[in-house]
């Protein structure tokens, strides 16, 4: 089995909760309300500068060019296409303008925040695969099985989706999990637990997010 599978498996209920949650059965139905998907984008956005900065320095460790390559062209699609989708949605279902630039966060957002800074300024390569590979698999692993009418699901539903599936979408994925594999087999036992904990915190806070959206 491969480590990255063994990591899963082990946080496998979280990640169940996670990937099934009702926050994404409902988007893709088109049936969650919009005051959630408001606060969801809300806080999902301000996620996206920690993602670039940890994204940034897993470029700078990755062993080497073909290792940095594939997320280096990833996060400009984060910071093209999926930036663009952001200040669509919150025109078309009127975040507000604190909401967009400065919204009160919730516990997971601030702690899912701090980890990734966490892993980013832990100098290890691994630290950060492993959080980088748990937030862009977990996102895989619900679009991939959710049905939707792409013709009648308003825009901010169905490319939110569509963003996170596809080919190219479980070609960042794969490659994630592959910088994780190796990084995992080469550790020691003390990095093999302290990359298994940033996996299963990662796993834990993408839940908890969902949770935290839905609820508010």
């Amino acid at each position: 089995m491969r480590p990255s599978e063994q990591l899963r498996t082990a946080n496998i209920d979280d990640w169940q909760a996670a990937t099934n949650h009702p926050f994404c059965l409902e988007l893709a139905s088109g049936t969650l309300p919009l005051e959630k998907m408001r606060t969801y984008l809300a806080q999902d956005y301000t996620f996206i500068d920690n993602f670039i900065r940890l994204a940034s320095s897993a470029i700078h460790h990755a062993p080497t060019l073909p290792d940095r390559l594939p997320l280096a062209a990833f996060l400009g699609i984060i910071a093209g296409p999926e930036n663009t989708y952001f200040q669509r949605s919150f025109e078309a279902i009127n975040v507000s303008d604190v909401d967009r630039t400065n919204p009160e966060l919730l516990a997971p957002t601030r702690d899912f925040q701090a980890l990734m800074l966490k892993a980013a300024k832990s100098g290890q390569y691994a630290n950060m695969v492993a959080v980088l590979c748990v937030a862009e698999w977990v996102y895989l692993s619900w679009a991939d099985q959710v049905e939707y009418d792409s013709e009648t699901l308003p825009f901010y539903f169905q490319e939110w989706v569509t963003l996170h599936k596809g080919e190219y979408f479980e070609s960042v994925v794969e490659h994630l999990r592959g910088q994780l594999d190796r990084a995992y087999e080469v550790a020691d036992e003390a990095g093999k637990v302290e990359i298994g904990d940033y996996f299963q915190q990662a796993v834990t806070l993408e839940r908890q997010f969902f949770d935290g959206c839905y609820n508010s």
